[in-house]
């Protein structure tokens, strides 16, 4: 059979390294897909742009949908990033008959549903491995082989921006603010780390994941969503003395007929393996209840890593080039008249344990004050330690630990307790799991 022609939308990190791994490992990619495949096009922004690519046999042009209207080009890799201009493209791919590959998470997660619905109708392929969790074949996993399983939930580090800032503030000792100034300068975090940092990155993949792993419509507003950006140092300290380390988690869950969806920081025995996952590195957990608990580690962005999950999407493309579209993997796992709508537990039903920190005038009557305000809301502390007070400060951290507790009860009382006098800062909240 003849060769499979590429075009790549997008010549950045990604479609740059995409390129190369293809370049590099051309022979042995084609002995596992049957079939030579081979770059042809390229769409970029500036033709002038250094690439870190060769550019052998490969046109380029500034016109992403003169690439996608080429009758030359099987497959259509799009590698470009955002939404709106994004899924003009991939829409258009489809209507020309050409199948799909993609690392774009968001737009997985917000127009993923029209996608899937529209390749459907083509018979094609949307491929989007890459989009979570970088070289982490985790879609591949819960999609195809965890077939046999019922999933009681996903959970992990599912960006690496926030993972880092965490440990390097806790191995470190710096604030938040020091540690972002450093991560920046790295790479590992943009100028603008809006998503990464206040957890929207992650809940994109969170989205991805929940709908594969319960065979449900993607569903992205309708997921909890907290960032790192009120982590001190001191809460990863206080949280250290309690046999604790703070990770940012994104958690799917299966209660009766409802999903828990949330992403946020959260305290994790420091025994525990996802409390020791540190730097770039993510880590997913799936518990199955015919396999067990499962864990995939690994980088979770980066050049290579996320070419190597795109190549891969790529030849399961090729592989299917031939195949009747009837029988091929469903995109969300479960066949699309059998996807499901579950109701999604809203995030003050949720019970979990608590860590709050909160900075209260320091003098007799205020602990009892405190105390009193969480009693009358049914919050039992677990553990219960005043801080020593800062120099020419008035007031100190009191760091208190509950059981398990209703969300929407403990947000009456710290409401309560915020309101009083004796409070002079905001109360920090991380949520515990165990």
């Amino acid at each position: 059979m003849g060769p499979v022609n590429i075009g790549v939308v997008g010549l950045g990190t990604v479609g740059a390294g995409t390129v190369q791994v293809l370049q590099k490992n051309g022979v042995e990619i084609s002995r596992r897909a049957g079939r030579e495949i081979r770059v042809t096009h390229a769409a970029v922004r500036n033709l002038e742009s250094r690439r870190a690519c060769s550019l052998e046999n490969i046109e380029l042009t500034v016109d992403a949908m003169s690439l996608v209207h080429n009758q030359d080009i099987d497959v259509v890799l799009e590698l470009m990033g955002g939404c709106e201009h994004a899924y003009d493209i991939v829409i258009s791919a489809l209507r020309q008959k050409k199948h799909v590959v993609t690392a774009n998470k968001a737009l997985i997660a917000t127009k993923g549903n029209e996608i899937f619905d529209e390749a459907s109708k083509q018979g094609l392929v949307v491929a989007f491995e890459a989009a979570v969790a970088g070289g982490i074949p985790i879609i591949k996993a819960i999609r195809e082989s965890f077939s046999g399983n019922k999933i009681e939930n996903v959970e992990g580090i599912l960006n690496g921006t926030c993972n880092y800032i965490l440990s390097e503030i806790s191995d470190r000792g710096c604030d938040y603010d020091e540690v972002l100034a450093v991560a920046q300068d790295l790479g590992y975090a943009e100028t603008d780390p809006y998503f990464d940092v206040e957890g929207i990155d992650a809940a994109h993949k969170l989205t991805i994941l929940a709908s594969i792993a319960y065979g449900t419509h993607l569903n992205f507003e309708s997921i909890h969503v907290e960032g790192i950006s009120n982590i001190t140092h001191a809460d990863i300290s206080y949280a250290r003395e309690l046999g604790y380390r703070v990770k940012h988690l994104g958690i799917a869950r299966r209660q009766n007929d409802a999903l828990d969806l949330r992403v946020h920081p959260c305290l994790l025995a420091s025994d525990q393996i996802l409390a020791n996952v540190c730097g770039v590195m993510n880590a997913v957990k799936v518990n199955g209840d015919a396999v067990g608990e499962t864990l995939f580690y690994g980088a979770g962005a980066g050049a290579g890593p996320t070419a190597s999950a795109v190549v891969a999407d790529l030849v399961d493309v090729v592989r299917t080039l031939t195949s009747d579209p009837l029988n091929r993997v469903p995109h969300l796992a479960f066949q699309p008249s059998e996807l499901s709508s579950f109701a999604v537990t809203p995030i003050e039903d949720t019970v979990t344990a608590q860590y709050l920190r909160l900075t209260v005038v320091d003098k007799p009557g205020v602990l009892g004050d405190v105390t009193k305000i969480l009693g009358d809301e049914g919050v039992s502390i677990r553990a219960i330690s005043q801080k020593e007070r800062h120099m020419d400060a008035s007031a100190v951290p009191v760091v208190i630990v509950t059981h398990q507790v209703r969300e929407g009860s403990l947000n009456r009382a710290i409401a309560e307790i915020e309101s009083l006098a004796i409070s002079v800062a905001p109360i920090v909240r991380i949520r515990l799991e165990e």
